[in-house]
Parts: C-alpha cells; structure tokens; sequence
C-alpha cells in the first residue's frame, strides 16, 4: 500500500504544467489555437502557470476550464519523476507527456471507486471495491517503464463491473430509472422530466435541456454534459457527476 492516499484533486503549483503541453489542441468551440502534441501552449509561463488563467473561456479556451485531471498532474512531477521538469530535463520530456494520460486514466478510476465506496447502499461491493482501489493506487506508484507497459483496458475491464454494480444497488427504488446508457441525447428536450435513478452511463447530453428534471440518483459516468441546461434540476445524491461535467454544463446551483 502506498504511505498516503493518492491525491485526486489537481495540484497546479505542484505540477510542470503537463496538460498544458502533452495534449495537442483544435482550434474549435474548446480551443482558440491549434497546437501539436508536446509543444506548450503561447500561454504557459515559465513558473507553468496559466497566463491566462482568469480570462481562459473569454480567450476562447474553454475546454481548459473544464478539464480535469483529477491529481495525476502532481502525481507525474513530484512521484514518477522526482519532482523534475520537462524544461530543466528535456530527455524526460518524452516520457513525462506519454505517462500523463495513462496516469490520469488511473486517478479518474480512483476518483469513481472512492466515491463508489461512500455509497451505503453498495456495502456488499465495499470489500471488492476497497481491493481494486489498492491496486490501482499500486499501479500509480509504477516506474515510467510500468506505466507504459500498463494494459488500462484490461485493468478498466476488471474494476468497472463493480462500478456498474455499486450503481446498480445506489439507484434501486430510485424512482423510473430510464436506461440510457450511451444513448445520443444531444440537445433533447428533458424540462421537468421525472429520471430519478436514470442510467446515463457514457451518454452524450451536448445542450440538452435539463432544467427542472429530477436526476436524484442518476448515474453520470462519462456522460458529456457540454451546455447540458441543469438550472434548477434536482442534483441531489446524483452518482460520479464530476466537477468537470458541471463546469461543462449550463448550472446555478450545486449538486
């Protein structure tokens, strides 16, 4: 077992500004530039703040505002790589930016079986999920070598029934549960809507309209929730609804 929990909220001080560099950009709605793989955005300063941090959805970057990578930034910086940077060691860059989305692949697993495991109603799964969340810590503590070498899809194929089940068990006597999981929802019209204990499992929900809707314990994996409208929508007890989700979505209230 590692010595402490790992982080899973983002750390920008302690980070060499990694996703501001690793990842290549569009120019779209999300990216008012293009930029290639390994090149850092004109806006990184040289202590790997944001330059523009303040200002990023009126300068047209807006998918910057909503990305999250749920602690792996500092967990590449300070622990693979011993607190070094890309800058200061340009033979690590390489390496650095190919084990930043397998890292953050592995903290946003650990985000969803920690909350997996803050819901009562899931106890018959604790044991099982406590047992993947210690594993996929481990995997965090790889070398770089390891880490590359890692076959995610194997490891999500393991943890994710146990996600789906703890689901299962949170949404029971929820309400209708609809099931509509990977279902193409893009700008539907859901006002007022009864879902509680809806299966929104990796749905696309682009500018749908929300408000209004119970969605107590619905279920939110992955779903893509860009200009969703959840003004006024009941968000109480909803299941994996990360930050990243709402801050894509149109919402004045908190869940």
């Amino acid at each position: 077992m590692p010595s402490k929990p790992v982080e899973l909220v983002a750390d920008c001080a302690r980070c060499a500004g990694l996703c501001c560099v690793a990842p290549a950009f569009a120019r779209s709605s999300d990216f008012a530039i293009d930029k290639p793989a390994g090149r850092p955005c004109p806006n990184l300063a040289d202590d790997f703040r944001c330059g523009i941090h303040q200002q990023l959805t009126d300068r047209g970057f807006r998918g910057c505002v909503v990305f999250d990578c749920f602690g792996a930034g500092q967990q590449v910086t300070q622990h693979t790589f011993g607190g070094r940077d890309w800058r200061s060691a340009p033979e690590l860059a390489g390496a650095m930016f190919a084990t930043l989305p397998v890292m953050r692949q592995l903290h946003e697993l650990l985000w969803y079986v920690t909350e997996a495991l803050e819901l009562d109603a899931a106890a018959r799964v604790h044991d099982k999920l406590r047992a993947a969340l210690d594993q996929t810590e481990q995997l965090t503590m790889g070398t770089p070598a390891e880490l590359a070498a890692l076959d995610l899809d194997a490891h999500r194929r393991r943890v994710n029934p146990l996600l789906q089940r703890a689901s299962e068990l949170a949404r029971a006597g929820a309400g209708p549960r609809p099931d509509h999981r990977g279902a193409d929802l893009i700008g539907r019209r859901m006002r007022g809507m009864d879902l509680r204990g809806a299966n929104f499992r990796g749905a696309r929900l682009i500018g749908a309209d929300l408000r209004g809707a119970n969605l107590r314990r619905a279920d939110f994996t992955g779903a893509d929730l860009r200009g969703a409208d959840l003004r006024e929508a009941d968000l109480r007890g909803a299941l994996f609804l990360t930050a990243s989700q709402l801050r894509s979505a149109r919402t004045a209230v908190s869940p």
